[in-house]
């Protein structure tokens, strides 16, 4: 397919895009394995550096997983890189949530806890599966998710749901879409730290009722703050980071894709990458 008509059909003028060589045929809401143990209970393999095979990279049959921070070069295509030791948890984690999922939904509805509370419409908790085993995070709400409490809808919602259907994802029944934070910063500015401290035990809540298989942080801030590094996107793509111990994937941000058309390539790289790495994740 041209890649007029690829970005044509993703900002919906056309069909949405299609994966080719039914490389996708699996949808993988019916390939999913049974719920695993919680978080905390779950083991993390971390291989020393003695057992990786440094010069043959390519034949190492699962998706590499590197510690958050590391300085690498982007590559052009999502592949597999020299694996190292896992980076802690940026955020505690804890073997049960403290409240239900209903009590938690409440609580962030009723958050007082920083100023942001002061000039939102509502807070924005949330859309999708709680019990899928994808987890999308984004940045903040923006104009329109202040508005109808949800998040990414809008044009950029448009174009995240036609990207996951093209890898067989459906966005009401197959993945949880979330924010690191839940309330809009004013004029959309970014979030400042004391902002992202008090929501950072919402989103830490909703990771362990969750329990994704496979996370995939959306936009510079987003990955920024889930692997506490200042490192851009492009040092951060194809590569398995984690995340309170989930694998988590970095992309680029939807909005920012409606005002940077040539990136949605890269931006599809990652999504083959991510279906792929999760399909070993889970076994398939």
């Amino acid at each position: 397919m041209k890649r007029r008509q690829l970005i044509g059909d993703v900002i919906g003028l056309g069909p949405l895009w299609r994966a080719r060589d039914a490389r996708f045929d699996d949808h993988p809401a019916r390939r999913v394995p049974p719920p695993a143990a919680p978080l905390a209970d779950a083991p993390v393999e971390s291989p020393t550096v003695e057992t990786v095979p440094a010069p043959v990279v390519a034949a190492i049959p699962v998706s590499p997983i590197v510690q958050a921070g590391t300085s690498a070069p982007a590559p052009a295509a999502p592949v597999p890189v020299v694996l190292a030791e896992q980076a802690a948890p940026t955020l505690p984690v804890s073997a049960k949530p403290v409240l239900s999922w209903s009590e938690l939904e409440q609580t962030v509805a009723r958050c007082n806890h920083c100023r942001l509370c002061e000039t939102r419409t509502q807070t924005v908790f949330g859309r999708g599966n709680p019990q899928a085993r994808w987890l999308i995070i984004g940045e903040a709400p923006g104009e329109q998710e202040d508005k109808q409490g949800k998040p990414f809808v809008g044009r950029a919602g448009q174009l995240l749901d036609n990207m996951l259907a093209a890898i067989g994802l459906d966005s009401n029944h197959d993945v949880y879409i979330a924010n690191v934070l839940k309330c809009r910063p004013p004029g959309n500015r970014n979030p400042s730290a004391d902002e992202i401290v008090a929501c950072q035990d919402y989103l830490r809540q909703q990771i362990a009722h969750i329990r994704p298989t496979l996370i995939l942080a959306l936009g510079r801030f987003a990955a920024q703050t889930l692997l506490d590094s200042n490192d851009s996107i492009a040092r951060l793509r194809g590569r398995v980071h984690r995340y309170q111990d989930v694998p988590l994937i970095v992309s680029f941000h939807p909005a920012y894709l409606l005002r940077n058309l040539p990136d949605k390539a890269k931006s599809w790289q990652d999504l083959v990458f991510a279906r792929r790495t999760f399909r070993q994740l889970s076994g398939q």
